[in-house]
């Protein structure tokens, strides 16, 4: 006999930072709402795949009508943004964090994830080939001059800076293009989805 509750505490629990506990809160939660939720949810997940692209240029999901004649997302598709900065992240929830201190008015590029200590194919974790990639365009097309490595403040993080500063080592010093991070403003083990504004901003400020 199948087993939705299960089932579905086992889904939610492979949700970032979830938990068997707080997923099969989750499932009870669902059941105890009104029948039109269900339908509304459900729908949008059908939907999400459907209306949601992944832009070619930084890799992040963003909403796109259908008659939508471009696979670039609004900001890099803005004319009006610096060229000549590029923000390497970790997740898009980091870029939409970024944005809402209206300080940064660069471009971006979005890894899918980060690097754990010790890890064996670290080249698996992130989306290394279309960084590369991008960064050389960059350099080609725009005289890119600097490349912002925004990574959370924790073992995580700063293992994935090092790696990508060893990675775009070669490409920096030949094109001259400065490699920074982000400075006083984080506390150690802090992770950008859950900073403020003003943090953000002290942190791009004081960039090194």
């Amino acid at each position: 006999m199948s087993d939705p509750i299960r089932k579905l505490t086992e889904i939610f629990s492979e949700f970032p930072g979830i938990g068997p506990r707080q997923a099969r809160r989750f499932v009870y939660f669902l059941l105890t709402r009104q029948d039109n939720y269900f339908t509304t949810l459900v729908s949008l997940l059908g939907e999400l795949k459907e209306s949601t692209l992944l832009c070619r240029s930084c890799f992040r999901f963003f909403p796109a009508p259908h008659n939508l004649q471009t696979e670039l997302c609004p900001i890099c598709a803005d004319s009006h943004r610096n060229p000549k900065l590029l923000t390497v992240i970790s997740r898009d929830v980091d870029l939409e964090n970024i944005e809402k201190a209206h300080l940064y008015q660069g471009f971006y590029f979005v890894l899918g994830g980060s690097i754990p200590i010790l890890e064996k194919i670290p080249e698996g974790r992130i989306r290394q080939k279309e960084l590369l990639h991008i960064v050389e365009e960059r350099i080609k097309k725009h005289a890119l001059e600097e490349i912002i490595l925004a990574m959370n403040l924790n073992p995580e993080g700063e293992n994935t800076v090092d790696y990508l500063e060893q990675l775009l080592k070669p490409l920096s010093e030949k094109h001259d293009v400065k490699i920074s991070t982000l400075g006083r403003g984080l506390s150690t083990g802090t992770e950008l989805e859950y900073s403020d504004t003003e943090t953000i901003k002290n942190a791009l400020k004081n960039r090194a």
